[in-house]
């Protein structure tokens, strides 16, 4: 008789899944330790280049734009809300408050363009593209309201960012620290051989910023997208198994999981992604795939408040706020929306209808993804 493996681990699969959950911890170091690079390179910089900067974002809609284009570029609202909170609690000269919100806004909406794009492949069938541009555009239009509602109460009233300092306060004190984490000690020693590299190289104390600003920049984005990748050939099969599950559940159980799956994979763009050809088949309807988006929104801010963890220092609190900001504009944004028939069937009719215009004309659609979410926002920074 022979005998099995003395534990999982000892089988391939298990042998397979321990590389994995080591490969994906040292990535997450990486990550965490290219936010805490973020800041040390800004510092560095000094204050003309970051004033040049933020007297751009002080104007909300430029703020709301960059957000927009930056996270369409890469493809990330994750890389983008991560480097917010890198610059929000940067040693010196940070990033104001007010000036992060649009551009965390700004992501939400950039981050859509994905779905969009995904639905464009099916565009060779009309029934089937039809199906799947509504369901695609239902997370772009849930985005766009609550930004329309949202933003200018923010501008206003302050209240997100407020409520995200109040909340980040009571934190603090329950916790009795002032958000050093446990890894900081590790992070930077992380960030030690590029400051030793930049010493090395250049005399310039800007040169060495912009080095550890482009070097961690790489690393936020490599480290995410190596990340997602890895979870994505671990975890993809489960997660369309919990896709399945939710189809014909109640929206709790549907937000809740499309909030799981996306924490899991760390990317709101691969769980709304994966609902696109399933409408497009016909596996799914636009009223049942529309809280499994907005649960993927709420789980995309878990990126930005593990970002959080990064920073230390005297402003590592306002770097708990931002992503903080993140959750309560996601969470209102939902209890603004879905919880209300007439506006819920708004958002829902008027995808369904602009799918409708979009089926019959290919380049309406082929225009509203590069003019709203490359054009527009790239014509507005340039103009600024």
């Amino acid at each position: 008789m022979s005998l099995g493996p003395a534990n999982a681990a000892e089988t391939p699969s298990g042998r397979s899944t321990l590389v994995a959950s080591v490969l994906v911890f040292l990535l997450l170091l990486a990550f965490l330790a290219g936010i805490r690079g973020l800041g040390d390179g800004f510092k560095l910089l000094g204050r003309d280049l970051l004033d040049a900067f933020f007297s751009a974002t002080a104007n909300p809609f430029v703020a709301l734009m960059v957000g927009i284009l930056a996270t369409t570029l890469v493809q990330s609202s994750s890389v983008t809300t991560s480097m917010v909170v890198g610059l929000v609690a940067a040693p010196e000269n940070p990033l104001p408050l007010a000036n992060a919100v649009p551009m965390i806004m700004g992501a939400n909406i950039g981050t859509t363009a994905t779905n969009t794009i995904v639905a464009i492949a099916h565009m060779g069938r009309p029934a089937e593209f039809r199906r799947a541009f509504s369901v695609a555009t239902c997370h772009d239009f849930f985005n766009f309201l609550s930004v329309l509602v949202l933003l200018p109460l923010e501008i206003t009233t302050g209240i997100l960012a407020k409520t995200a300092s109040a909340l980040a306060s009571h934190l603090q004190v329950m916790g009795g620290t002032t958000y050093d984490s446990p890894v900081s000690t590790l992070l930077k020693a992380a960030v030690i051989p590029l400051q030793t590299l930049g010493e090395a190289l250049f005399d310039s104390p800007h040169a060495r910023g912009t080095l550890l600003v482009v070097a961690s920049g790489a690393l936020i984005f490599g480290s995410l997208m190596l990340i997602v990748r890895v979870l994505h050939s671990r975890l993809l099969s489960k997660a369309e198994q919990l896709v399945e599950v939710a189809l014909g559940r109640s929206a709790i159980v549907a937000m809740a999981l499309g909030c799981l799956i996306t924490a899991m994979v760390q990317s709101s763009s691969i769980t709304t992604s994966l609902l696109v050809p399933l409408a497009g088949v016909g596996l799914l309807t636009l009223d049942k795939a529309f809280p499994v988006t907005i649960g993927a929104n709420l789980g995309t801010t878990m990126t930005a408040l593990m970002a959080s963890l990064a920073v230390s220092g005297p402003n590592a609190q306002a770097g708990v706020e931002i992503a903080l900001t993140h959750l309560s504009f996601n969470l209102a944004g939902t209890l603004l929306i879905y919880p209300w028939a007439p506006v819920r069937n708004f958002v829902l009719g008027t995808v369904t209808r602009f799918a409708s215009l979009a089926t019959r004309s290919k380049l309406l659609a082929i225009s509203y993804l590069l003019v709203l979410f490359y054009g527009i926002p790239a014509l507005a920074a340039f103009l600024h």
